[in-house]
C-alpha cells in the first residue's frame, strides 16, 4: 500500500513523463537505432552500431533536447492546452512551471555535454537545435505555413545528426527523408485542424485559422498526392527488401485518410485522422526491420 507521499511522488513522475512525452522519445530512440543499422551504416555490422559510443551519445543528446523541447512547448502552450487537451493539461500542471523550466535548462545542458563527447560540430548542431526549438515554440509556432514547416523539420533533425555522423549521402536516404517529412507535415496540419478552437482563442495564425478548413483540406489532399512520389521511387527504384509491404499499406491508409478527411467536421474526426498519420509513422519505424530481416534473424 502506497503512502500519501509516495502517491504524490508517483503523480509528479507521471506528470513530468506526460510533459516530456516519454513514449514519443522512446520511439525516436528506436527509430534512430533502426535507421542507423538498416539505412545509414550499410558497411557496418550490427555489433559495431550497437556498441558505438558516439552514436549512443548522439541518441542521448537528441532525446534530452527533444524532452526539453516538449517542456518549453508545454510552457508556452499552457493556456491553449486547457482548451484543446483539458485532461492532459490538468495532469501536466501537477508540476509547477518553475520546476519545468529548471528541468528544461538541466536537460539542454546535459544534451550539450553528451554532444561534446562526439565532436565540436555536434555541440554546435545541438546548440542550434535547442535554440531553434525555443524560437519555434516562442514565435514561429503561431504562424501559418512557417510553423508547420519548421515543426516538421525539427522533428526529423535528430535523424539528420546521425545522417551527418555516418556521412551516408545515398539518394535513397533523401527519398526516405522526403516521405517522412511529408507525412509529418500532414500530421502537423491535421493537428492544427484538431486544435482549431484553442488556436482561435489564443490568437494563433495557423493555416486553418487564417485560410479556413476547406483550404486546409485541399492542402492535405495535395500533400497526400505528393507523398505518392517518394513512395513510388522507394517501391520501384530502390531495394528496400520486404519494406514494400509497409509502403503499400501506407498508400491504402492515405486513401482512407483522404476519404475521411472530406467528411470530417469536428475535433473527434480530426483526432481520428491524426491517429491514422501517427500509426503510419509508428509502423514505419518498426517496418525498417523489413529492409533486411537477416540482420536480426
Amino acid at each position: 500500500m502506497l503512502t500519501r507521499k509516495q502517491k504524490h511522488i508517483l503523480l509528479k513522475f507521471f506528470s513530468m513523463f506526460s510533459v516530456v512525452r516519454g513514449y514519443n522519445i522512446l520511439i525516436i530512440v528506436i527509430a534512430q537505432y533502426f535507421t542507423s543499422i538498416y539505412i545509414l551504416s550499410y558497411n557496418k555490422t550490427l555489433q559495431d552500431v550497437i556498441l558505438d559510443a558516439n552514436l549512443l551519445m548522439l541518441v542521448l543528446a537528441s532525446s534530452l533536447t527533444i524532452a526539453g523541447g516538449y517542456i518549453i512547448n508545454n510552457f508556452y502552450d499552457s493556456e491553449k492546452d486547457l482548451i484543446n487537451r483539458p485532461i492532459k493539461s490538468k495532469l501536466d500542471k501537477l508540476v509547477s512551471q518553475n520546476t519545468k523550466l529548471s528541468f528544461y535548462f538541466v536537460l539542454n545542458f546535459l544534451a550539450v555535454i553528451m554532444a561534446s563527447y562526439v565532436s565540436f560540430r555536434a555541440v554546435l548542431f545541438f546548440s542550434v537545435y535547442i535554440f531553434a526549438i525555443w524560437f519555434y515554440s516562442h514565435k514561429l509556432k503561431k504562424l501559418a505555413f512557417i510553423g508547420n514547416i519548421v515543426s516538421a523539420s525539427l522533428t526529423i533533425a535528430p535523424f539528420f545528426a546521425i545522417f551527418i555522423y555516418y556521412k551516408n549521402f545515398q539518394t535513397v536516404v533523401f527519398v526516405h527523408a522526403v516521405f517522412l517529412l511529408l507525412i509529418i507535415f500532414k500530421r502537423e496540419l491535421t493537428k492544427d485542424l484538431e486544435n482549431l478552437k484553442g488556436d482561435l482563442s489564443q490568437g494563433y495564425k495557423t493555416i486553418p485559422v487564417v485560410y479556413g478548413e476547406p483550404t486546409s483540406k485541399k492542402i492535405l489532399t495535395l500533400l497526400s498526392f505528393l507523398t505518392l512520389l517518394p513512395t513510388y521511387l522507394l517501391l520501384y527504384k530502390y531495394n528496400i527488401g520486404y519494406m514494400y509491404y509497409y509502403f503499400y499499406l501506407s498508400i491504402a491508409l492515405l486513401g482512407v485518410f483522404l476519404f475521411l478527411l472530406w467528411k470530417s467536421n469536428s475535433k473527434i474526426h480530426y483526432l481520428i485522422l491524426h491517429n491514422i498519420l501517427k500509426f503510419i509513422i509508428l509502423a514505419g519505424v518498426f517496418s525498417i526491420l523489413l529492409i533486411d530481416v537477416t540482420v536480426v534473424f
